[in-house]
């Protein structure tokens, strides 16, 4: 009986170990190669569409990194989601005594509760936060690094 030395190929409905870095020209914004793994399923959001196609077809064991042109991997940038809020809302959706500062990111519930959004605020007023809904990267080149430790 022949043994099959061959390793398991990352399909459309794949679960996954992995440990990835995801960088744009300021650096890394998610890098997991000096924590934990991530584990995720193909097709479930935790990546975009286009970081996820890079992932097909990669064995067991293969450490890739991909350079992703400007909006590939998350889109262009949108204006569209870029939104003020007032500080009002924002205390009647989670702590009143909560203090906002350029910088932070801010997690939303979706509207059917389900999940959440993030939101990095960019400007603070007396009565309003403004937010960028966009991913960070939106619109940036990106470099996508990625280890394969497990496929199920």
């Amino acid at each position: 009986m022949a043994v099959s030395t061959q390793h398991p190929t990352i399909g459309k409905e794949s679960f996954l170990t992995l440990h990835y870095r995801l960088s744009g020209p300021q650096g890394d914004v998610i890098n997991t190669f000096s924590g934990k793994p991530a584990t995720l399923s193909i097709g479930s959001g935790a990546l975009s569409a286009a970081v996820e196609q890079r992932l097909l077809g990669l064995a067991e064991g293969d450490r890739k990194t991909f350079a992703m042109d400007a909006g590939e991997a998350f889109g262009q940038r949108n204006p569209d989601m870029v939104r003020w809020v007032s500080k009002k809302l924002l205390h009647e959706m989670g702590e009143p005594k909560e203090q906002y500062a350029v910088g932070d990111v801010v997690q939303f519930p979706t509207p059917n509760a389900q999940g959440s959004f993030a939101g990095s605020i960019q400007q603070v007023t007396d009565e309003d936060v403004l937010f960028d809904f966009n991913h960070p990267l939106a619109g940036r080149a990106v470099i996508f690094e990625v280890q394969v430790i497990g496929i199920l």
